[in-house]
């Protein structure tokens, strides 16, 4: 079966590192529309060197925008697990925001990633990261997809999700125990909306 390495990137020696430890047979890149001059340099080192031997993609996504960054990997893992291949994300490189997109949006599709891993900068060793997971029932998913499509009532949003106002409340408590929920407000958080990427 064959391998989809996903790998942030901001220097050549992490990304290397984890093409030898994998040999994956495609890479895509995360990296921002307007990246530096070292990051776009380092690309073309592998765009020229092992480019010739493995199929390389850029995606470009946000640099600060979590959320985003994570949609974005999320969205490359249904595309590859789709084509039956294997999923290892490497989180080395590139700004830490983008590493933590990369590592929520494994942690969305945690079902299709193989392994999650950060290479060592003073001898490229491999440090395996856990594989989580948002850990939310089906319901609480529901209450928080409705909430992101601007939903503030909790009356409607029992209706809409099928239960009881009291257990709306109920998952409403608990979400917001775990920070998916506005502690001051119904709103949906930036850590609610990854849970439901």
């Amino acid at each position: 079966m064959e391998l989809t390495l996903i790998s942030t990137i901001y220097s050549l020696e992490p990304v290397m590192a984890s093409i030898t430890k994998f040999s994956p047979n495609k890479l895509v890149l995360l990296r921002e529309e307007d990246a530096p001059e070292k990051k776009k340099e380092s690309e073309r080192m592998l765009m020229e060197t092992v480019g010739k031997v493995i199929q390389i993609d850029a995606k470009i996504t946000s640099i600060y925008d979590v959320v985003k960054i994570a949609q974005d990997t999320a969205e490359i893992i249904d595309n590859e697990t789709a084509e039956g291949k294997r999923v290892i994300v490497n989180v080395s490189g590139g700004r830490k925001t983008q590493a933590l997109g990369a590592l929520f949006g494994s942690y969305a599709r945690h079902k299709h990633v193989e392994r999650i891993v950060y290479l060592t900068e003073e001898d490229g060793a491999v440090v395996d990261l856990p594989i989580l997971n948002f850990g939310i029932s089906p319901t609480k998913q529901d209450i928080l997809e409705k909430m992101k499509e601007g939903e503030s009532s909790v009356k409607n949003l029992a209706v809409k999700v099928g239960i009881s106002r009291g257990m709306t409340y109920n998952h409403i408590r608990e979400l917001r125990e775990i920070g998916f929920i506005a502690q001051d407000k119904l709103e949906i958080t930036s850590a609610g909306e990854l849970a439901i990427i």
